[in-house]
């Protein structure tokens, strides 16, 4: 899966209620002041071309997560991922971010305490982040669009079992989507600076010289109970599942995982092996 080697990777914090709370990150952004208490806290950078370091090392892939080899906990979290293209003014500033297509999403993350930057604990090597291979394209990313009818939901396969791990929610239950996310991502890219556990990403687009494809995760879903406790294995099964609602309803997706039944239309599914390194 290096598809998107050449796309600049960013994510964003908090953009669903409660989620930051359920991981245990809240207290890493007491120092960030944001315009909107209930918005995103920021975004981050999980992937830069070219780039030295961590940074730089390409970490996706649709069929596999492969444990950090630090002894910490792991967990998935369920996002969508847009595919957007970017477009800057004179200055090299972000003046457009036009989403084309969007699918399931893993930014798996490492749950560590003391990190100073939200990037430490989501690159940690290759195979430590997810995306489906089938994505769908988006006719309009506002109101009344393609999108409309989308849900996301995510399981753990372990022992024989399958487990609810996010709760199944509508895309529209964001904090900020369609054209409200996108202006907020202009503004929070051109004028994000390197406080706290952000980072100066505007910039880095610039030393990245002004890439024009990008892959933006939107933000982790709630999980379940059982999600908010478990953390990650050798041997379990991953399975994100962003699904059309008009076609498909939550106990016929629960089934279609327990059958691997989810090649189907209306549904972009990564299903990832967990290994050691």
């Amino acid at each position: 899966m290096e598809l998107y080697k050449n796309y600049i990777g960013f994510g964003i914090a908090g953009n669903f209620a409660l989620h930051l709370e359920q991981a245990g990150e809240l207290e890493d952004f007491k120092e960030v002041v944001t315009d909107d208490p209930n918005g995103p806290k920021g975004m981050f950078p999980f992937y830069i071309p070219q780039r030295e370091g961590y940074l730089g090392v390409y970490p996706l892939s649709s069929e596999t997560i492969i444990l950090s080899k630090e002894e910490c906990n792991v967990q998935i979290e369920p996002e969508v991922a847009l595919i957007c293209e970017l477009t800057y003014d004179s200055q090299g500033n972000v003046a457009h971010i036009i989403p084309k297509q969007f699918g399931a999403y893993n930014d798996c993350s490492l749950r560590k305490e003391g990190v100073p930057k939200i990037s430490l604990k989501k690159n940690w090597g290759s195979s430590s982040k997810g995306i489906a291979s089938t994505l769908f394209p988006i006719d309009r990313f506002e109101n009344g669009g393609v999108m409309d009818s989308y849900r996301i939901a995510s399981f753990l396969k372990r022992d024989g079992m399958t487990m609810r791990y996010g709760e199944d929610v509508e895309l529209k239950g964001y904090s900020y989507f369609y054209e409200k996310l996108t202006q907020w991502m202009v503004n929070q890219i051109n004028t994000q600076v390197d406080t706290g556990p952000l980072e100066p990403i505007g910039k880095y687009l610039k030393d990245a010289q002004l890439p024009t494809q990008a892959i933006i995760s939107i933000g982790a879903t709630r999980y379940t109970h059982f999600g908010e406790t478990t953390f990650l294995k050798e041997g379990d099964e991953i399975i994100v599942v962003v699904y059309d609602n008009n076609l498909y309803c939550g106990n016929p997706i629960l089934m279609m995982v327990n059958r691997s039944e989810l090649n189907v239309p209306g549904v972009s599914a990564l299903i990832q092996k967990v290994v050691r390194a």
